[in-house]
């Protein structure tokens, strides 16, 4: 079954085949099991997403890799570097950690290079995925009549909804903070950084502009929602965001940016549409005031430890909250547990539309 139903991995765009891998020695070398085959439509194609470079000694190699990753590269004692390199019959030269630079993978046999290459994508990728996230896409919904209405929306809940369980005044979004993610980036080094700076730009130029018009978007928080399905057990209270003219252009940037994002590979894709909320109340907010609700997707001691609250009587009491108009011209890509000189996250690049 492993043979028929092979696991497939996705890999900056394209989807590899994770074949099963034969221990048994080879008479030949150059019968190599190919680690992976590029599947695309349902086809098979060769693996040419790298460059593979001839020299005098055999087959070269080179993959960037944050220097964080290494070591996943490398395994405990050397074990996962040794495996690759006896079972695909490889060299693989690894920078020293904390030093940015290039993997770079050298063997007689163009498959073999292959199938390291391949598979320390694939380890990369998987371990990606499991780093906590650095950065985000954002848009800044703190302007002062904005984080007013939040002050007055906080110490109104609290004057007729502070026997309720679990209601405190820890549980409130900082006012300067306040927010409508995009989504979640893990960039590791400073080139990462670079690339999402420049696709940035590249999104103003390709559509950003253009749906917005030359012009802001005017946008109304008001309506308050909850994620989860008990309004007796709330962990997350949001307040929804909607373009003030009825039309979808927030909901259109807001997608395109995902999209662009996703297919570039900095970011990863958990819904089919961006979700336009701030949040306004978050448990994880009473020991980490800089938590967001993005990190309520963890499974660490921290998440199992959440007291959620009882927000049946917020519901009913606020339920039509109106927060105000604000107008956005602006993307930021927002820095994780940081602040600026304004009280809002420090931010790695931006993208005006107008």
């Amino acid at each position: 079954m492993e043979v028929m139903r092979p696991t497939l991995i996705r890999i900056g765009g394209r989807i590899y085949r994770k074949n099963h891998v034969r221990e048994k020695a080879h008479q030949n070398e150059e019968e190599e099991d190919e680690f992976c085959a590029g599947i695309r439509d349902g086809a098979d194609e060769p693996c040419d997403a790298f460059v593979i470079e001839e020299t005098e000694r055999g087959y070269r190699c080179a993959v960037d890799v944050p220097s964080p990753l290494y070591k996943y590269i490398i395994g405990k004692k050397g074990e996962m570097k040794n495996k690759l390199e006896t079972e695909t019959r490889t060299t693989i030269s690894i920078p020293k950690p904390g030093v940015e630079g290039e993997i770079v993978i050298t063997g007689q046999h163009r498959n073999g290079v292959i199938s390291a290459r391949t598979r320390i994508d694939v380890l990369v990728e998987s371990f990606r995925k499991k780093q906590p996230f650095t950065h985000f896409l954002s848009f800044a919904l703190n302007q002062p009549p904005m984080q007013e209405k939040l002050l007055q929306f906080k110490k109104e809940v609290l004057e007729k909804c502070s026997n309720d369980c679990g209601i405190s005044s820890s549980l409130f979004q900082n006012p300067a903070k306040l927010h409508l993610t995009i989504g979640t980036l893990v960039l590791l080094n400073e080139q990462e950084i670079r690339k999402a700076q420049e696709l940035l730009q590249k999104c103003k130029e390709e559509f950003a502009d253009a749906i917005a018009g030359g012009k802001p978007l005017t946008v109304e928080v008001a309506g308050i929602e909850y994620m989860n399905d008990d309004p007796a057990m709330m962990d997350v209270l949001y307040a929804k965001v909607t373009m003030k003219d009825g039309s979808n252009k927030l909901q259109q940037m807001a997608n395109r940016l995902m999209d662009w994002f996703v297919a570039s590979g900095l970011m990863l894709k958990e819904w089919d549409r961006v979700k336009l909320h701030a949040t306004v109340m978050n448990t994880l907010f009473r020991k980490d005031p800089s938590a967001d609700e993005q990190s309520s997707t963890t499974t660490g001691k921290f998440f199992k430890e959440r007291e959620s609250f009882d927000g049946r009587n917020i519901m009913k009491l606020f339920e039509n909250f109106c927060f105000g108009d604000v107008q956005l011209n602006s993307v930021y890509l927002s820095q994780r547990f940081s602040t600026d000189s304004s009280g809002y996250y420090a931010t790695s690049g931006q993208l005006t539309f107008s």
